[in-house]
């Protein structure tokens, strides 16, 4: 009867010790989820998580918003410029140009200066989708075409 009871002593002393290092490892986990949190339970600390989340989700969707519309704006802002200078007249100099500012959609305007020794023209052309009901003289084109290139 004693080995009997011995046996059941050191079964008994080895769960316990069992159960001890199980108690162990469990503690330690859960101060590592608890580090840095002054949360005397868990449930107040999953139900700051989740007040967490529904702040992130607000900052998410204002965000979103502000994109929206910032990418809104950013298809009415100049994004294609060209530039193209030239001798129109034999006795001027080089200081006529032709500027065309486009944006995404392609509309925009062309302004073009004439240079001359007497006096200096300036000329505005309304442009939509990279088209203008004004004709456009070969210096133009190609500032238009050279604003198409950058603004790809």
């Amino acid at each position: 009867m004693i080995l009997n009871e011995q046996i059941i002593i050191f079964i008994l002393a080895i769960l316990v010790i069992g159960l001890l290092v199980w108690v162990s490892r469990i503690e330690f986990r859960m101060r590592k989820i608890f580090k840095g949190k002054k949360a005397n339970n868990l449930e107040e600390t999953i139900i700051s998580l989740i007040n967490e989340l529904k702040n992130l989700e607000k900052s998410k969707d204002n965000i979103i918003a502000d994109v929206e519309g910032i990418e809104k704006r950013l298809q009415k802002s100049i994004q294609g410029v060209g530039i193209v200078r030239f001798k129109p007249f034999r006795d001027s100099g080089n200081q006529s140009f032709s500027i065309v500012l486009i944006n995404e959609k392609g509309d925009g305007i062309v302004l073009s200066s004439l240079y001359a020794r007497e006096k200096v023209s300036l000329f505005a052309k309304p442009l939509k989708n990279c088209k203008s009901d004004y004709d456009l003289t070969n210096e133009e084109k190609e500032a238009l075409r050279e604003a198409q290139l950058t603004n790809k």
